[in-house]
């Protein structure tokens, strides 16, 4: 591994628009180019030439070259992408936490959208919608069969217009209208509390620009209101990812100085970099280092980690370094796999390149890349087990995935089986009243592995899973 790679705009790592990704954003191009297939170069650009004058409508020539562009790079790998001006501008949204709408977290329930919670200060919030109102239509559109990224879509648009959404409100068996006017809203990524005497929890939704300043004002938030914690819970279920340099910070909150927190190697001599848990590695050009507040009692505090299927990219590179350090015992399900990193590359003003360029490393050298982070111990969803597990994605069952680099994959013949069974389970489920079906809130307490892991730091019986299957790889060790 060479030294810590040089950066001219950000890194990132993890999820935007739906997709996960690890990114760092570079303003150079490439410096030289390998010699270029001028037959095959050819045979596009005939192509080009007969779609443009033998199909059976005209077509956009910008449009043809872009598509073109777009079916190149997604033959490689399901993370690599080519942005246009709309999806760059909405990566770069995804990223900054920043976008501009009315500011509510929202779910999907019986075909309507759900608030699950307004952002405070948000434009949401100030006009009085309430965890669980249910939005029915969006200025003058049925809510009911739209996907929730459709939603968002006709909820989010210009700063300063206003748009009419017609809430109903099950409590008070009512429905009434509300104009909202957007503005720009910053998204809330960490959230915390003190549990019980002595034991806190710190849940980290995604990993933003913001996102290290606020775990540290939740941290130090936490330590005042109780001074002698004995126990931390760091939840990352359901954490996509986000930026590098926040995952290398919170890894760094809890590890000694300097000890390696993640490693990258690929094709480029950029790409292979140590990240460790010293400032150089996490603060911004022109900040200080904004760990420097934190209380000394953070380094050694009883610490688990939570992660799940939905636990991918930067939160798997946190989980990864408290675990190889033995800093940390991790708690959960098995992660995404999400280990390989992207380089951006903009291609002009409003236009860029997302191309696959490393893989991540954890400490002890072991590829996150298709199998991801295994718990130290397992814990399911719920006393009754994880039954939708089987259902979710994972990086390995993404079509063209990339492969770990330390051996075949280990695939396991009973996974088909599994997934039949919980789709059952799930048309079962789904005749249920609503009330019935709802799955606890993460930090209640009846959040089940919340409770396991409490159990766990205060020295008591853990429920750990009968079930659940590890994904193996034959192979664990980086080879050089």
């Amino acid at each position: 591994m060479g030294q810590k790679l040089k950066i001219t705009g950000w890194v990132a790592a993890g999820a935007v628009a739906g997709v996960l990704t690890t990114v760092s954003l570079q303003t150079v191009a490439r410096g030289s180019l390998a010699p270029l297939p001028l037959e095959e170069l050819q045979q596009l650009a005939a192509v080009f030439g007969m779609v443009k004058s033998d199909y059976v409508e005209p077509v956009d020539e910008k449009k043809l070259i872009s598509d073109a562009i777009s079916g190149m790079v997604a033959g490689l790998d399901p993370h690599s992408q080519y942005f246009d001006k709309k999806s760059f501008k909405e990566f770069r949204e995804g990223t900054t936490g920043r976008f501009v709408g009315v500011g509510i977290e929202i779910s999907q329930e019986d075909g309507l959208i759900k608030v699950v919670s307004p952002i405070e200060g948000s434009p949401a919030f100030r006009a009085g919608l309430k965890p669980n109102d249910l939005i029915t239509k969006i200025d003058d559109t049925a809510v009911r069969g739209l996907s929730l990224n459709e939603a968002v879509k006709r909820m989010r648009g210009e700063a300063n217009t206003k748009v009419l959404l017609t809430i109903f409100r099950k409590d008070e068996s009512r429905t009434f209208p509300v104009t909202i006017t957007r503005e720009e809203i910053r998204t809330q990524s960490v959230r915390g509390k003190i549990m019980e005497p002595g034991y806190g929890w710190i849940r980290l939704s995604q990993f933003q620009e913001r996102t290290v300043d606020d775990f540290v004002k939740k941290v130090e938030d936490l330590y005042k209101e109780d001074p002698n914690l004995k126990g931390l819970v760091l939840d990352l279920r359901n954490d996509p990812g986000g930026l590098l340099d926040a995952a290398v910070a919170v890894s760094s909150a809890f590890l000694p100085e300097n000890v390696t927190v993640v490693t990258t190697d690929g094709q480029l001599a950029e790409s292979k970099s140590v990240y460790k848990a010293a400032p150089e590695f996490y603060q911004r050009r022109s900040g200080s280092d904004p760990l420097r507040n934190l209380p000394a009692a953070l380094k050694s505090v009883p610490l688990v980690v939570l992660v799940n299927e939905g636990s991918a990219s930067a939160s798997e590179i946190v989980a990864g370094a408290l675990q190889d350090h033995k800093r940390a015992i991790v708690m959960g399900s098995q992660t995404f796999g999400k280990g390989s990193v992207q380089t951006v590359r903009p291609l002009g003003p409003d236009t860029g390149l997302k191309i696959t360029t490393a893989r991540y490393y954890t400490p002890s050298g072991t590829s996150i890349q298709a199998k991801g982070i295994v718990p130290n111990v397992l814990v399911d969803e719920s006393a009754e087990g994880s039954p939708f597990a089987a259902l979710r994605m994972r990086e390995a069952d993404l079509e063209k995935h990339l492969a770990s680099g330390q051996g075949p994959e280990t695939k396991d013949p009973e996974r088909e089986k599994a997934r039949d069974e919980a789709r059952k389970r799930l048309e079962e489920e789904a005749k249920k009243p609503p009330q019935d079906r709802k799955a606890p809130e993460f930090g209640t307490d009846k959040d089940f592995p919340l409770v396991q892991a409490l159990n766990r730091l205060k020295g008591q019986p853990v429920l750990v899973s009968k079930t659940q299957v590890i994904v193996e790889n034959k192979d664990e060790k980086k080879e050089n």
